[in-house]
């Protein structure tokens, strides 16, 4: 059977869906595993969302329900930040699986992270640091990228977001600013990198 891979993460300006596209191109390109993008359910109203100039919500990802989560043998979980942690949203849906903790059924399910902030200190590793919490409660392997992207991850010739805890990028204070190619490049290799830790741990039970 085909080892499944949900990309399940919150979006407001895009960035963060461009980033899952990107993970799921990398992990689509290990045999004998089945990707599903999806999305969180939005908790903001829509007069709020439209003078924050949100991007509208990507139809071709379903909105995932907690239960649907217990399905796949592994999750990579994106989202922005709010002040050093992931947005609220996300955090919503991470409320929503006390079932699913309640019964451990995500437990030993590997997962990582990936994230979006408004500047370089917005919380480029805090982001991630206080996202483990989640996993740890549910008894989840958190897989971080490390330092497997290579040489480029080492270089401070740009811009760009992204750590060894997970793929990352910079949307600017007021959401203009686009994923670089550096940062596409490092969330494909940690989708394809992921992709392959998990279907080794479910041919391991």
């Amino acid at each position: 059977m085909a080892t499944k891979i949900y990309i399940v993460y919150y979006s407001t300006w895009g960035h963060v869906a461009t980033l899952a596209e990107e993970m799921k191109r990398g992990a689509d390109s290990v045999p004998g595993v089945e990707v599903t993008v999806w999305r969180v359910a939005e908790t903001l109203a829509e007069e709020v969302l439209g003078k924050m100039h949100a991007a509208p919500g990507r139809e071709d990802h379903p909105v995932i329900t907690a239960q649907q989560l217990a399905e796949a043998d592994g999750v990579l979980f994106g989202f922005p930040t709010r002040f050093g942690m992931m947005a609220a949203q996300m955090k919503a849906f991470f409320d929503s699986t006390g079932g699913l903790w309640q019964a451990q059924s995500l437990a030993g399910k590997p997962a990582g992270v990936f994230f979006a902030t408004g500047t370089q200190g917005g919380g480029q590793e805090t982001t991630a640091l206080t996202a483990v919490t989640q996993l740890t409660h549910h008894g989840m392997l958190f897989v971080p990228v490390g330092y497997t992207h290579g040489a480029g991850m080492f270089a401070v010739d740009e811009v760009k977001g992204g750590s060894p805890y997970g793929a990352g990028t910079f949307a600017g204070a007021d959401g203009s600013r686009t994923p670089s190619d550096a940062e596409l490049a490092l969330a494909a290799h940690q989708g394809k990198y992921f992709a392959g830790v998990a279907k080794k741990l479910k041919a391991a039970v």
